[in-house]
């Protein structure tokens, strides 16, 4: 049980990191403040700043995110009539508002908040020292730093480094770069998955084992022939010659065969009727003959085919889900237990396929058009990019809010499902 905690913590960690890593690394060559990168939930652990974005590590090792000036509300902050404390430079310019109780800035000036403008022209009014008699403005630093509730230290966001300052093309980048992040990664774990075989295995149509009183040796194949053609069409590899059968129960097939260096035959064979789940196929027989390619090029290849194999499951799943949906189809973090639990008891390698499969379900999943979701935010920059201008603020945040509630709601009901799923039946 300790070892599928370590491995979820691990899985899960590595998914969220690479995807919210995928929105940093954009926001910054945009030009959008990343206040703070967090890896973990919940209480901070350790921070350390750099550049303008504040790296946390929170207590709870299950997800992380990305913090961008202008998607979260900076004013959050500060209350009006809150006691905070400045800390200025030589010059009287505020280099830091201490908005925490948990904290005390040495030398600081103590000020109880009337009034602020964090975001254009960069001041803040108070009363000092509790006399309310006489208001007092600061300018406050374009880099000032603000010390939150929870005395976690971010740069402030002023309005020109704020997401909606950014271009239109480079906000769509950032939206999308979380999921392409998690493509690349399902890509990289398929190749690392061939390495770790030895190399990409491949079933091709050269015989490996011919089964005792089958069809195929009662029709004449040994072990060692290469199937060329069925009825004239030829065969790639075992995976199409093995269609070709399924689709032809009980049907005469005339196979090309090699055999030797210079022999080839003409069999013929009718493949037996093998009748599962109320569908018939075809067989006769045959176990294909494993090759390994250990070449960069195969391996590589292996991690895009594999990638692109998930990604058209996954569309047919989703497209199968409009004919007829039920929470059976969906998995939340328990399901992930689950698959997790299953694929630690097989090994490294079932580990890292699990990775990239849950990688492209991340990456496909978070693309849906779904407000509150990074396809929601691409169908707002597609239509913004339409009318010419962007969708009115208070509007979006509406679209957004309810977002937010669809997917707390289904977030509820599939863990419930998977719940009952996994430990009561």
């Amino acid at each position: 049980m300790i070892t599928t905690i370590i491995t979820f913590i691990i899985v899960f960690g590595v998914l969220v990191f690479v995807h919210e890593f995928g929105h940093y690394f954009f926001a910054k060559r945009s030009g959008i403040l990343v206040r703070e990168f967090s890896i973990g939930m919940g209480p901070k652990i350790y921070a350390y700043h750099k550049n303008g974005t504040t790296y946390t590590l929170r207590i709870l090792p299950l997800g992380g995110y990305v913090r961008m000036a202008g998607l979260e509300d900076e004013e959050d902050s500060l209350k009006k009539g809150q006691p905070i404390s400045l800390l200025l430079d030589d010059n009287g310019i505020v280099r830091k508002i201490n908005a925490s109780s948990k904290m005390t800035l040495l030398n600081a000036v103590p000020l109880e908040v009337s009034a602020w403008d964090l975001d254009q022209e960069l001041w803040i009014k108070g009363y000092e020292n509790g006399d309310e008699t006489k208001e007092v403005t600061y300018q406050v630093d374009h880099d000032a730093m603000i010390i939150e509730s929870d005395g976690t230290e971010v740069q402030i966001a002023p309005l020109d480094v704020q997401f909606q300052s950014a271009t239109l093309p480079n906000r769509m980048m950032t939206n999308f770069a979380g999921a392409m992040n998690n493509f690349l990664l399902a890509i990289v774990a398929f190749a690392l998955v061939a390495i770790m075989q030895g190399g990409v295995i491949t079933n091709t149509t050269t015989l490996g084992q011919v089964q005792h009183d089958s069809v195929a040796q009662k029709a004449g194949l040994k072990k060692g022939d290469t199937v060329v053609s069925i009825n004239g069409e030829k065969v790639a590899d075992f995976s199409e010659m093995a269609a070709k059968i399924d689709a032809n129960p009980g049907k005469k097939l005339i196979f090309k065969v090699k055999r030797g260096k210079n022999q080839v035959l003409n069999i013929s064979l009718k493949p037996k009727t093998v009748t599962e789940e109320g569908k018939k196929s075809g067989k006769i027989g045959v176990v294909a003959k494993q090759a390994v390619n250990r070449s960069p090029i195969a391996i590589a290849e292996y991690g895009f085919v594999q990638t692109w194999n998930v990604m058209k499951q996954i569309f047919a799943a989703l497209g199968a889900m409009l004919h007829g949906f039920s929470l059976n189809d969906l998995g939340g973090p328990v399901a992930m237990y689950s698959y997790t639990s299953k694929a630690a008891q097989y090994g490294v390698v079932s580990v890292i396929s699990l990775l990239a499969f849950l990688s492209v379900n991340l990456g496909i999943v978070n693309l849906l058009p779904i407000p509150a979701l990074d396809g929601g935010k691409l169908l707002l920059n597609v239509i913004e990019a339409v009318r010419g201008k962007p969708i009115d603020p208070n509007k979006e945040v509406v679209l957004t809010l309810i977002g937010f509630a669809f997917m707390l709601i289904l977030m509820f009901l599939v863990t419930w499902n998977d719940i009952q799923r996994y430990f009561f039946r």
